[in-house]
């Protein structure tokens, strides 16, 4: 990759086929514009409610990527009527009611933990048995959490193996409704796939949150995406939520913003090479909790340009801060490379859940900056990261998207860092590597 500012904001084309391995190059300054895809959290949110709905929906600015695609290929083998456009990022969906109408199926989601997740509550609402597995990872992934949740609420939902990960089996009659108590330590996708199933319940459901609740914004960003179908959530206290049964999700247009994570990476390569990237269509009107990431850049002391609709970032020299990243740990990974440019030390704590992600993330990251030259203390909870002599190196990626996306920024300043498989990057965001490579073009 070669310096030259780019302006360009135009749809990308078809991501290229990447090699086994990709070296990145250093540049000079990183400048331009860029418009990620569209934000994972909101896709895969919008299509449950959707493929729940009263009527007809059209999502406008959908993510193509392999989580998104298994959850579209899952409601299909459930029998809803779905057309995907890849080229116009567009997809119809004919909802169901909450009426499943599928009395069995038999679904694969990869390695997808939003998917597994909001699945296995939602066909809850079905008459019929439904398994749900994934990739070997995705058996290593906890969900006992949420099928306790189910079982409380009257549908009979195991582990296969009684492992306490997938495999699922559902066998469902409805989702009765009832107060329920879930943990919010491992992972706020139980409370959100909860809480998309709780307004067609027969009766009202209480959900009651033990503890802290890691990843806070993405429950927010839950109830957002369910009130602008129509359905209404009470929160009475904290960790607190109320949802009426018997109600009915609206089909909607919906147009679905960039990905905050995704934009993360462009922001920090801003950063760290003292450039300046304007990430447009993400602003201060946006429902996605990750924003609040070039709030660690600024304290880092990059420049932040905040806008309705679009996000400047402007790098300079970079201090080291303590970060508590339990709100917005999708982006935990990015700001550890960050730290690795700045000239004292880093601290990323209360991201403990973040090992049981698509690979153990902390520990990963630990291994792969050390490869690179950083002085890294790993923590049960995160990270330190101290200055260091940084070199080039061969990075492993675990299978890890954000892994191979977040370090591939290191060679944007170090030369000879290797990526390998950065086709994994294929599982949120086939085209990363083309839309970096346009930031950093001659």
């Amino acid at each position: 990759m070669n310096p030259r500012p780019t302006n360009s904001t135009q749809s990308s084309p078809p991501a290229a086929a990447l090699p086994d391995e990709l070296e990145t190059q250093p540049v000079g300054r990183v400048a331009g514009h860029v418009r990620p895809p569209g934000s994972k959290s909101i896709t895969n949110r919008a299509i449950v409610v959707a493929a729940l709905a009263d009527g007809n929906s059209t999502l406008s600015g959908l993510l193509d990527s392999e989580d998104t695609q298994v959850m579209i290929e899952s409601w299909r083998r459930l029998g809803i009527g779905i057309r995907h456009d890849p080229e116009s990022a567009r997809l119809d969906i004919a909802g169901c009611r909450g009426q499943i109408p599928a009395a069995s199926a038999d679904l694969f989601l990869a390695n997808s933990g939003t998917s597994m997740r909001f699945l296995t509550a939602a066909v809850a609402l079905g008459r019929g048995t439904y398994r749900l597995d994934g990739v070997p990872r995705m058996r290593e992934r906890p969900i006992e959490e949420l099928l306790a949740a189910l079982r409380s609420l009257g549908t009979d939902a195991v582990s296969e193996l009684g492992t306490g990960s997938p495999p699922v089996v559902v066998r469902a009659d409805g989702l009765r409704g009832g107060h329920v108590r879930i943990g919010g330590t491992e992972s706020s996708q139980f409370t959100s796939a909860l809480l998309m199933a709780a307004p067609l319940a027969a009766s009202d459901v209480t959900i009651e949150v033990a503890g802290s609740l890691v990843s806070e914004p993405f429950v927010r960003m839950t109830i957002e995406v369910m009130k602008q179908f129509g359905a209404s959530v009470s929160q009475n206290t904290a960790g607190q939520f109320r949802v009426s049964g018997n109600q009915r999700f609206h089909g909607r247009e919906l147009a679905i913003e960039p990905d905050a994570t995704a934009a993360s990476y462009f922001w920090a390569a801003a950063a760290i090479t003292s450039g300046e990237v304007t990430v447009e269509g993400i602003g201060t009107s946006s429902v996605q909790g990750d924003v609040a990431f070039v709030d660690l850049l600024e304290q880092m002391g990059a420049a932040v340009v905040r806008r309705p609709d679009s996000i400047t970032v402007t790098g300079g020299p970079l201090r080291g801060i303590e970060a508590d990243m339990s709100a917005i740990s999708d982006t935990a990974l990015t700001l550890a490379v960050v730290a690795a440019f700045a000239d004292s030390s880093t601290t990323i704590k209360n991201v403990a859940h973040i090992r049981k992600q698509e690979t153990d993330r902390v520990r990963a990251m630990a291994a792969e900056l050390r490869r690179i030259g950083a002085i890294v203390d790993e923590r049960p909870d995160g990270l330190c990261i101290h200055p260091g002599r940084l070199h080039g190196a061969r990075i492993e990626t675990y299978n890890d998207h954000r892994v191979a996306m977040s370090l591939a920024l290191a060679g944007l300043r170090v030369p000879g860092i290797v990526i390998t498989n950065p086709g994994c990057t294929a599982k949120t965001y086939p085209k990363y590597f083309d839309d970096l490579r346009r930031l950093t073009a001659t």
